[in-house]
């Protein structure tokens, strides 16, 4: 039987931006449970929550203080136990974001691991003495900028930290936190969840010697990160037998799954994708952040598929084009769309055509834009620090739209967390949905389409060699083909195809007299393969 994930549609909810259900401005638990239906009527197998557990919300919840409880401001564990059960009734599986890299400083664990050298969880972090003139131990950058050392008096130590100084490093080489980690996510499981969204999977283990990193010569960003290159605080290949514990685990559960972020872009991005699904004991499958760049090139999407299925011919991948950490790919990738909903189209026909499982962010599929905020409207960490040259992740974590012509497009009877637009609320669910030509009613044609194509949803792919701005493959299982086409460009296109062929699905391409004429981020599917596509 074929496992549920292999060609799901996985929906990410950011529960303090979904729908607020108790007028505090903040999104929670019984708001996300009064808006499945939505999810459900897009097409969804899945829906992803973002962190919900009790935490400081210094890094909006991927802070954790506590990995077994919800935090007051999304609600209860009755709450939890409620969305899940309106979810599985709907047909919905629960993926849950598990943030085992790292937790608070306000965790009961790192409460007692910086008394003293010699208490029980003393080794449950990452302490390093400093160097004689008392610096830290190594160069190491945190992602948030400034060195991932911060200094403890208690101990007289350093401890790490790959992101805020708020969120230290625990120490999995140490098998007492392997343990206590697996107990936690036990925990969820037996609560009915059906999978983890493993956060910052490559940054598990650190070298063990504590060298320093080389540096990179081909940073050119404003962030001081990317300066070096990570080779021994991240992605080190210990980290495989502690991916083998955690399927062991899931594989105790039936029809369970696991999906890892890996925080890296480029071929090491890739290699780590086909590392980390290769065979039936690791993840179930990867993501990374190449889909979520701002390249938009038929090279760019073709290199990236291929590498990860030629660096693990048995492994999985999870594609998606936007989350909440990175720009809206609508207003991404802008300049290479006519308009805002026609790049919106062709990216779900797009996202919907390639090989594995997808995801989609929430408010995508309204054709949402990454929303202008002011720096009194900040509340991300890096933005904070770094503005205006790093803006941050506030922009796509604005409250989703439902009502157009409601208090706040429908989020909240009071002013939210973060500000509702005009630009962001003209795009709200309620307009969408009464509109036959909308982003919202493409997404649901689209993902309607895929689910009758075998073709799509497990088919082997092969790319077809097209000049660029030309993105063409194959996609074939037990006999049925479908030729996927598109042209990511402004301008109309026009290809001649060497076979007879039809149109399938919904798209404004024209076939005629053997020629292929597709408008600007144009699309098209088309029954077989083999059809001797030229330009």
């Amino acid at each position: 039987m074929r496992e549920w994930w292999r060609d799901a549609v996985i929906y990410q909810i950011y529960p303090r931006s979904f729908q607020d259900s108790n007028a505090d401005g903040i999104g929670d638990l019984p708001g996300i449970t009064r808006r499945l239906d939505h999810v459900a009527a897009l097409g969804a197998d899945a829906i992803w929550l973002s962190p919900f557990f009790t935490s400081p919300q210094k890094d909006m919840g991927y802070d954790v203080s506590d990995y077994t409880d919800i935090d007051p401001l999304f609600g209860t564990l009755a709450d939890f136990d409620a969305l899940v059960a309106r979810a599985h009734a709907l047909g919905l599986k629960v993926i849950i974001d598990q943030v085992i890299s790292h937790s608070s400083d306000k965790h009961p664990w790192f409460a007692e691991s910086r008394k003293s050298r010699e208490n029980p969880k003393a080794d449950w972090y990452v302490w390093a003495d400093p160097k004689p003139d008392g610096t830290p131990p190594n160069n190491w950058p945190s992602v948030f900028g400034g060195p991932a050392w911060e200094w403890e008096p208690q101990r007289r130590q350093y401890y790490l930290h790959n992101f805020l100084a708020e969120q230290p490093d625990l120490n999995i080489w140490n098998p007492e936190v392997q343990d206590a980690l697996l107990d936690t996510m036990r925990f969820w499981l037996e609560r009915g969840v059906d999978g983890f969204r493993l956060d910052t999977v490559n940054y598990y283990f650190h070298d063990r010697h504590l060298r320093d990193n080389p540096f990179n010569p081909d940073h050119t960003g404003p962030d001081t990160y990317g300066f070096q290159i990570p080779l021994f605080s991240k992605n080190q290949p210990e980290n495989i037998a502690f991916l083998q514990r955690l399927r062991a685990l899931t594989d105790e559960f039936d029809g369970r799954m696991m999906v890892g972020e890996v925080g890296d872009g480029g071929q090491a991005a890739i290699d780590i994708m086909a590392a980390y699904t290769e065979g039936c004991e690791r993840l179930h499958m990867c993501y990374s952040f190449e889909m979520l760049s701002p390249e938009f090139t038929a090279r760019h999407f073709r290199r990236v598929i291929e590498g990860v299925r030629e660096g693990s011919p048995h492994g999985h991948s999870c594609w998606s084009f936007s989350n909440h950490d990175v720009i809206r790919h609508a207003s991404r990738w802008a300049a290479h769309g006519k308009d805002t909903a026609s790049l919106a189209r062709q990216a779900i026909a797009m996202l919907a055509s390639f090989p594995g499982t997808l995801c989609i962010y929430q408010g995508e599929e309204l054709g949402q834009t990454e929303t202008e905020l002011v720096y009194e409207e900040l509340t991300d960490p890096p933005a904070l620090r770094f503005w205006p040259e790093i803006k941050g992740r506030d922009g796509c974590r604005t409250p989703m739209v439902w009502e157009r012509d409601a208090p706040n497009a429908g989020f909240s009877e009071v002013k939210p967390w973060l500000p509702v637009k005009p630009e962001q609320a003209g795009r709200a669910v309620d307009g969408e949905a009464a509109d036959p030509g909308s982003v919202l009613n493409a997404y649901r044609e689209v993902l309607g389409f895929r689910r009758q194509q075998p073709a799509l949803r497990w088919g082997d792919v092969a790319f077809i060699d097209l000049p660029e701005p030309l993105l063409a493959f194959t996609r074939a299982v037990d006999g049925q083909a479908v030729t996927c086409v598109f042209n990511l460009s402004k301008e109309p296109a026009e290809l001649k195809l060497a076979a007879p062929s039809t149109l399938l699905g919904t798209s404004e391409a024209v076939l005629k007299s053997g020629s292929l004429h597709l408008p600007a981020n144009g699309f098209a599917w088309l029954a077989g393969e083999g059809l001797g596509l030229s330009v």
